[in-house]
């Protein structure tokens, strides 16, 4: 009797497992409906992306293929059903704190700026849209277009010229990362060994101040923590970290703390999570060493490689075709090397979406991928795979308002909170 009891138990067991084995396809599809629904919906944003160097919106760049060169080109964007995408003016921080260096800054900005423009008025115009407002953001989005929105990384170009806030924002730049991977005029680095102004300088200061006053959104990702809690107690405005992570789950400088996320809260801003793999999970030293010997092996250290920045300007066409031999070198080998030490992933991603969320609030989180600066994780290597996040901020439970918040509206709501603070201090003169 007993044995037929046990026979039984096992052949319903069985069942069970049977039966939840058959639900599960049916569940999977029912999520993945819901997320695609609620992905066309929304408007997608991502905060910040590495514009591909001045010779980006060339047929040498060409950003309307599916360009294997670029994690975020208007068709990965258009495949993914990524809505929007700020393009930053990137320029790499150099110790010459001078006139000359601050000109070659400014320059190496301009033909960015000018890339941003080749890209939405001459190369593809019926593809993609330039937004200086968040209503045009809207409107755009609504229209069927990709939207292009561009940031300024690093405000080293600014040199000590207050009135190139206002040039660059008449150029369409809506917001400024203040420093890079070096301390510059401004503030430190959160890379930098030792630091140079103790936080913001005095120039700097002024800097967030004419910010708030034109309404450019200050972003601090990669600023040192003195230099953050400068600006927290500076700007009059909400500000933002353009593609930052959690200092919880990994401790990186650029990465923030938990007391910078409740500063966040009241500030009013947001900090946009990135998909940088060594952001989001700490690297075993085993990978650091093998990416390091594959630099010095290939001896591209310093040359602007994945995640290094842009390549230095007016290179011969010699030069150039040497660098993208390089180039395929070390994305072909770096493969293996991220087969024998994996690449974070888009769970380890939401991880760090979850934090801040807990810590900062469901109206404090976006996302700032840093694509084509050295972001992509396994899951979400790049535009062509975003409807992945939605899936998977469904999967954990995130609601249709929730996920907008998070793929676009915090952010579209700080920049009008800094568009509103620009419009009253500049009454108050």
């Amino acid at each position: 009797m007993r044995l037929k009891r046990i026979a039984v138990g096992v052949v319903l067991l069985l069942f069970a497992v049977i039966v939840a084995a058959a639900q599960k396809p049916a569940a999977d599809a029912q999520l993945l409906a819901r997320a695609k629904a609620i992905h066309e919906r929304v408007i997608t944003l991502d905060s910040h992306v590495d514009i591909g160097g001045a010779n980006s919106a060339t047929p040498e760049i060409d950003p309307g293929i599916d360009n294997p060169r670029l994690k975020c080109d208007l068709t990965k964007m258009e495949r993914g059903g990524m809505k929007g995408v700020f393009l930053a003016v990137f320029v790499g921080q150099t110790p010459n704190l001078n006139p000359e260096g601050y000109k070659r800054a400014y320059d190496q900005a301009i033909a960015k700026f000018d890339a941003l423009a080749r890209l939405t008025q001459t190369m593809y115009p019926d593809r993609c849209a330039f937004a200086r407002t968040p209503d045009e953001v809207e409107r755009i989005a609504r229209s069927g277009k990709r939207v292009i929105m561009t940031g300024i990384e690093n405000g080293y170009p600014l040199g000590e010229d207050l009135g190139l806030i206002q040039k660059f924002y008449d150029l369409g730049a809506r917001y400024i990362t203040l420093a890079h991977s070096g301390n510059n005029q401004i503030c430190d680095s959160s890379s930098a060994s030792q630091p140079l102004n103790n936080g913001l300088s005095e120039f700097g200061r002024r800097v967030v101040a004419e910010m708030n006053r034109v309404g450019i959104m200050v972003d601090v990702s990669h600023i040192s923590a003195k230099s953050f809690w400068d600006v927290i107690s500076v700007s009059k405005a909400p500000i933002i970290a353009s593609h930052s992570g959690c200092t919880a789950i990994t401790k990186v400088g650029r990465n923030l703390d938990d007391d910078q996320l409740k500063a966040l809260l009241k500030n009013g801003g947001v900090i946009q999570i990135v998909s940088l793999s060594s952001y989001l999970k700490e690297d075993p030293p085993e990978r650091r060493q093998a990416i390091q010997k594959l630099r010095d092996e290939l001896g591209i250290a310093g040359m602007g490689m994945r995640g290094q920045g842009p390549p230095p300007q007016n290179l011969t066409d010699e030069e150039r075709a040497a660098r993208e031999k390089l180039r395929a070198q070390y994305d072909e080998r770096m493969k293996e090397i991220d087969r024998l030490y994996p690449r974070a992933t888009l769970a380890d991603m939401i991880n760090h979406v979850d934090h801040a969320v807990k810590v900062a609030g469901i109206d404090h989180v976006g996302i700032g991928t840093d694509f084509d600066g050295g972001g992509g994780v396994s899951g979400f290597n790049d535009h062509s795979e975003a409807l992945n996040v939605t899936v998977e901020l469904v999967r954990r439970g995130y609601t249709e308002e929730q996920i907008r918040k998070i793929w676009g509206g915090n952010l579209l709501r700080v920049w009008r909170d800094v568009i509103r603070v620009a419009a009253r201090l500049q009454k108050a003169h």
